[in-house]
């Protein structure tokens, strides 16, 4: 029977809705559901939801909780990965600390200095996943939720060259979806791709039987100041594609914005934005609790348009779709570097992900790409080698940080960070772990 695992399955309200969108495919075959996480209460929690909505669907699905990662993972054919190593705890840190010095971010999960000291605490445990699915499962897909995004699933590449990675994001679909809206045209039916990296693709073709949708907005923007005072907004106004994530995320990718009070206020950001979000989740994490505990229906969303139950309905029924995918740039987008990890349309079907040869993306886009895969080559490159300048290296290149900080506070913040983190971190890097764990270089 196919078995399908999540890795991370604590984190239960994404772990709900990967498990309400499988179960909403009426043609799915049998198949066995394998849930681990190092939290015994939390898997217990994502357990007990998993069971609640295979039975309120009625699906075939054999659920089944491990708190034994190797165990979870023999005979795997896809690994579903959304672990967030250091839980709330690290992203505290990695959003306070850099504030105490002057540099502000929202999000801080992609790229830039909470970008950079996420990965760097999440390599060692994607190289220990990576060492275990070579050993008992080493056919299987790896499907990647798990930000920085393309750090992560570069990375898996470097360590684990073997394995079938692909990163999967929302991003691309909700961005058209919320675009549609905006000008009043149905999303189905509409034909949308983007290429670029994750959380900073471009919405490079967007039409509705022939039609180009740009022009219609652009002039809602034009009639709007409101609009006009999104990060987004701005971004397309400059470079003349539309980013693919979010105003929150957008604004922490450029030195534009949060480098003073006055571009904050003007384009309404909210510094440090994920610390309520993260707070949101642990209160989400509590009323599911309770709610399996008095034995109370768990609420659904609508079908959230995930990936990943896609990508595993079009392996198990042959199914063909078109997705948006992260992967390793092999003859993809032709002015982005070899090698790295772009978002790119893909194929799937029963044989799994294929992506499609995009070609050249415009000159602005990439060169804005550029900057961010300079951020995460030099990370890469980081743990590679156990180089703790090009850690350093990696955050003056950000352009967030750059325009904020001296590269003397760059260095003095990552030193804070590097302790304040020791314990996730490689030894090499300044961190506590005895090795960083790679398995093939």
């Amino acid at each position: 029977m196919t078995q399908i695992v999540f890795l991370g399955a604590g984190s239960v309200v994404f772990t709900r809705q990967l498990v309400a969108d499988l179960a909403r495919f009426d043609d799915l075959p049998a198949f066995t559901l394998v849930l681990h996480d190092i939290d015994a209460d939390r898997l217990a929690v994502a357990h007990g939801t998993a069971v609640q909505v295979t039975r309120r669907f009625g699906r075939d699905i054999t659920v089944v909780a491990t708190l034994n990662r190797r165990e979870a993972l023999e005979g795997a054919d896809v690994v579903v990965n959304m672990i967030q190593v250091g839980g709330i705890a690290a992203t505290r840190i990695d959003l306070e600390v850099p504030a105490r010095y002057g540099l502000r971010q929202t999000i801080g999960d992609t790229t830039g200095v909470g970008g950079v000291f996420r990965a760097l605490r999440t390599f060692p445990v994607l190289s220990s996943i990576a060492q275990d699915m070579l050993e008992l499962c080493p056919d299987a897909w790896f499907l990647n939720y798990t930000n920085p995004m393309a750090m992560n699933v570069w990375w898996m590449s470097v360590v684990a060259p073997e394995l079938k990675v692909v990163g999967l994001c929302h991003s691309v679909h909700w961005t058209v979806n919320d675009l549609c809206e905006l000008i009043g045209v149905p999303l189905e039916g509409t034909h949308y791709r983007a290429a670029g990296v994750n959380h900073q693709a471009w919405l490079l073709e967007w039409s509705r039987d022939g039609v180009d949708l740009y022009p219609a907005l652009r002039e809602l923007i034009a009639a709007d100041p409101e609009l006009q005072r999104r990060v987004r907004v701005e971004i397309f106004k400059r470079v003349g594609h539309y980013p693919t994530e979010t105003s929150e995320h957008s604004s922490e990718y450029l030195g534009w914005f949060l480098r003073s009070d006055e571009q904050i206020e003007r384009f309404r950001i909210e510094p440090l934005q994920y610390l309520g979000i993260s707070e949101e989740n642990v209160a989400e994490f509590e009323h599911a609790k309770e709610l399996l505990a008095a034995g109370q229906d768990l609420e659904l969303e609508d079908g959230a348009a995930e990936y990943a139950p896609q990508i595993i309905h079009s392996l198990l029924t042959g199914t063909e779709r078109i997705i948006h995918a992260n992967v390793v740039n092999i003859g993809l987008i032709d002015n982005l570097q070899h090698g790295a990890v772009v978002e790119v349309p893909s194929r799937v079907d029963r044989d799994g992900v294929h992506p499609l040869p995009f070609g050249s993306i415009p000159e602005v886009g990439a060169t804005l790409n550029r900057t961010y895969l300079g951020v995460a080559a030099l990370t890469i490159e980081a743990a590679r080698t156990g180089d703790p300048l090009l850690v350093r290296q990696a955050v003056l290149m950000d352009p967030n940080a750059s325009s904020t900080l001296t590269p003397e506070q760059i260095w003095a913040l990552c030193d804070e960070l590097t302790e304040l983190h020791a314990d996730l971190l490689p030894r090499a890097l300044g961190g506590r772990l005895e090795i960083l764990g790679t398995v093939s270089v």
